[in-house]
C-alpha cells in the first residue's frame, strides 16, 4: 500500500481541525453524530456511508471525492490517486488519441450539464431538490477538475511522443 495515501479518518482529522471544529461541532453542523465520527476518524469505521461523507465534506474543505476515493469507494483520478495518473501517463499512439478526445468530449458535456443544472438550481422553489442539483454540480465540476489535470497529462504525453517521432 502507498504510504502516502492518506485514510478517510486522517482526512476528515485534518479537515476538521483546520477548520477549527471539534468533533461535537462537526456533528451538529453535518447533523451526524460525534461518534460516528470519531469512529471515522480512529479508522474503526474504515467505509463510511456515503451519505455521511458527504455531509461531513460541506464542513471541514475537503472534496466528498477525495473523501470517497479514500474509503475506497471511488476511482477519482486526483493527486490522491497516483495509479491512475500512471496509466494516463503511459498511453501512446491511438491510445493516447483516443484518451485525449474522450477526456476532452467528457470536459464538455459536462460543462453543458453544469450549465443545464445551475439554471435548474436557480428556477426550483424546492430546497431539497436544489441541495441535490448543487450535490450534483459539485461532483460535475470536480470531475471536469480532474478531467482537465488528466488532459495536462496526456498533452505533455503527445508532445513527448512527437518529439520522439513516435
Amino acid at each position: 500500500m502507498n504510504e502516502d495515501k492518506k485514510t478517510v479518518g486522517q482526512l476528515i482529522t485534518e479537515g476538521r481541525e483546520k477548520a477549527g471544529l471539534s468533533k461535537n461541532q462537526l456533528g451538529e453542523l453535518a447533523k451526524v453524530s460525534h461518534t460516528e465520527i470519531a469512529r471515522i476518524e480512529s479508522g474503526e469505521r474504515e467505509i463510511p456511508n456515503p451519505k455521511t461523507l458527504r455531509k461531513i465534506s460541506k464542513f471541514i474543505g475537503v472534496n466528498y471525492n477525495d473523501l470517497m476515493y479514500a474509503s475506497g469507494l471511488g476511482a477519482q483520478v486526483s493527486p490522491l490517486n497516483p495509479y491512475l495518473i500512471e496509466h494516463y501517463t503511459k498511453l501512446k499512439g491511438e491510445d493516447l488519441k483516443m484518451a485525449l478526445d474522450s477526456i476532452e468530449s467528457n470536459i464538455k458535456n459536462n460543462e453543458i450539464v453544469i450549465t443545464s443544472l445551475k439554471k435548474s438550481v436557480e428556477e426550483s422553489k424546492d430546497e431539497e431538490k436544489k441541495e441535490v442539483l448543487l450535490d450534483t454540480i459539485e461532483d460535475l465540476e470536480y470531475q471536469n477538475e480532474t478531467n482537465k489535470h488528466i488532459l495536462d497529462l496526456l498533452n505533455s504525453q503527445a508532445i513527448k511522443e512527437f518529439r520522439n517521432g513516435k
